[in-house]
Parts: C-alpha cells; sequence; structure tokens
C-alpha cells in the first residue's frame, strides 16, 4: 500500500493501491506513519503515488460502512489518520508533494502536510466530506485554512467542487504548477538536498516556530556546515555537504 525508495538523500514515499485509486483504509494510514518514520534520515522526501492517473482518493469510504455501525472504531480510524498526516508534518526535512491525477478528500489534508505542493496537468482537488455527511478534522480545516485562507477553505468545504491545476495554484493550495509534476518536484527535491542539510532543518524549524530557535541560529556559526560553505565561497567552488 505504501512504496518508500531512495535515491541518494532523496526518499520518496509512494501511495500504491491501485485497486481503490489508493484509497487509504486504516491499515494504509498506519503504513504511512511508519514510512515517515523509516525515512527520518534523508535530506528531501517526496510524497506520490505510484497509481497513474490518481493521487489519492482519500480515506477509503468502503471501510466507512464498519465506522457507521461501530462507535469504537470511529476512533480507532481518525487516530490512524491523525498520525499518519501528522508524521509527514512532522517530518525534520523538506517534504514535497507532486500531484499529477486527483487528489480528493483526505488526500488533501495530506498534502498539506508537505510543505512544498507541485500541481501536474491532470491534477484535481476537492474536499468533499459535506457530500458524505462527513465532517474533517479540525487539525486539517485549520492547514488548509491557514493555506488558502478562511473564506476560500470554506468555498472548498462547504461545496466540494474540484478544482483544476491552475485554480489551485491562484488560491494557493500549490505553490507550483507543472505539466509532470514529478518531474518538477524529483528536480526540486535534489536541488534541497543538495543544500547543507542541517541548515534546511534549522529553516524548517524556523518556519514552523518555536523554542530555541535564535540559540540555533547562533550556533550555526561554529558549525561544520558553514565552515564548509564559507570555505567553498572563498575557494569558488561548490560546497560538499
Amino acid at each position: 500500500m505504501i512504496n518508500i525508495t531512495r535515491d541518494g538523500p532523496v526518499a520518496t514515499i509512494a501511495l500504491a493501491r491501485a485497486e481503490a485509486k489508493n484509497a487509504l483504509p486504516i491499515a494504509a494510514w498506519r503504513a504511512l506513519a511508519a514510512a515517515a518514520r523509516e525515512v527520518c534520515d534523508s535530506r528531501a522526501i517526496i510524497l506520490k503515488s505510484d497509481v497513474a492517473g490518481i493521487f489519492s482518493a482519500g480515506a477509503d469510504v468502503r471501510e466507512f460502512e464498519a465506522l457507521q455501525g461501530d462507535p469504537a472504531l470511529r476512533g480507532a480510524f481518525r487516530t490512524a489518520m491523525r498520525d499518519a498526516i501528522d508524521a509527514i508534518s512532522a517530518l525534520p526535512m523538506p517534504v514535497v508533494a507532486a500531484v499529477d491525477g486527483g487528489c480528493f478528500g483526505a488526500a488533501v489534508a495530506l498534502i498539506l502536510a508537505a510543505d512544498i505542493r507541485v500541481a501536474g496537468n491532470h491534477a484535481e482537488f476537492a474536499t468533499t466530506p459535506a457530500r458524505l455527511g462527513l465532517g474533517y478534522p479540525q487539525e486539517d480545516v485549520a492547514r488548509l485554512s491557514a493555506q488558502v485562507g478562511k473564506g476560500m477553505a470554506s468555498l472548498m468545504l462547504f461545496t466540494g467542487d474540484r478544482l483544476v491545476p491552475d485554480e489551485a495554484k491562484r488560491i494557493g493550495l500549490v505553490e507550483l504548477r507543472a505539466k509532470k509534476a514529478i518531474e518538477t518536484a524529483t528536480g526540486l527535491a535534489a536541488a534541497i538536498a543538495d543544500n547543507a542539510p542541517e541548515a534546511v532543518r534549522l529553516l524548517k524549524r524556523t518556519l514552523r516556530g518555536g523554542e530555541g530557535l535564535d540559540q540555533a541560529f547562533d550556533h550555526a556559526f561554529g558549525g561544520n556546515e558553514f565552515a564548509e560553505g564559507l570555505a567553498a565561497f572563498r575557494e569558488r567552488r561548490k560546497p560538499v555537504y
């Protein structure tokens, strides 16, 4: 259901459930959380689909019938989904989501956990819980609102209408628009991985905010990465990290 591959310092997490258009049951959400833990030594992560024409249909609706009759299972589903999405968000290195097909329901929440989103020609986006008579987890509503603004988040959630790539780029749901998202995401991840890894992680921490950032900024001047970067600048060569 979840594939992990590596190309040097770049790891790829791919959704791979072709028989269900990458709809994710509880087991797949748990596997996704485990995959995030497995790639923590990488410098950059690509999040993508291994199934042509679809990124993900979201949570597996076929499993929802069991949730309807089993209140205890509802909490397990919500927790498994939450753990997976938050595990992607918590990764210390940048995550680039490549969307080359449909991205619906909970899959939109998943790509919002990435740092940068790329939409290809065949990407489509929709948040569809209202059409099923459901809500959307509060953490994911907050991320969506922070990404596109409260008004546009309201429009997406209340209507469930689909957005094509150019619309998604216009409202800020994705940062980049490309002919083929995976090619652009791969080049972007490689460029990130070429930079000083601890510096990149510090920058991601700083974007999030938190404690100890001033001290971390000061400490970097005494680190090996800055020593190499400064030497490379003086010698007019590419630094090696």
